[in-house]
């Protein structure tokens, strides 16, 4: 049997602080809005920019270290792989696309005041990570921001 991948590398900013809670469950959920920015010329020469905005989903210890040092602006690299949801809203079934992120790291330049656990700046889940729940997006509108 052929092997399949699921796995996507983004390497982009915040457009927004992290959206943590802890949920009944007690496991820590943070998302995430990133956007990734690809410049070309367009048939004139001029230099033209678009951005493109991705939902992350963070678990467990990603979550919590998300929300302790990354904010709106952020720039950060995500490994992930992509799960895509659908939900019925107004009638209508929706569909989600989101990025469930297995590695983070950070890439600002530390602040000085600012604890780091060590210098990598290096996360990923753990073992007893490997299954989460459904992201259920159902909550979330069209918008990607």
């Amino acid at each position: 049997m052929a092997r399949s991948m699921n796995k996507v590398i983004l390497i982009g900013n915040l457009g927004q602080d992290p959206d943590f809670r802890m949920l009944d469950s007690g496991l820590a959920l943070c998302k995430l809005r990133v956007a990734t920015s690809e410049s070309y010329k367009d048939d004139q020469g001029e230099w033209k920019e678009e951005t493109e905005w991705h939902r992350v989903v963070l678990w467990r210890n990603l979550a919590e270290t998300a929300n302790k040092f990354l904010k709106k602006g952020s720039k950060v690299a995500i490994e992930g792989k992509l799960k895509t949801s659908s939900y019925e809203k107004d009638g209508i079934t929706r569909y989600s696309t989101d990025i469930i992120a297995n590695s983070l790291v950070l890439l600002d330049k530390a602040d000085s005041s600012e604890y780091q656990p060590d210098n990598d700046k290096r996360y990923s889940k753990s073992s007893d990570e490997e299954s989460v729940p459904d992201t259920g997006s159902n909550e979330d509108d069209d918008l990607p921001f």
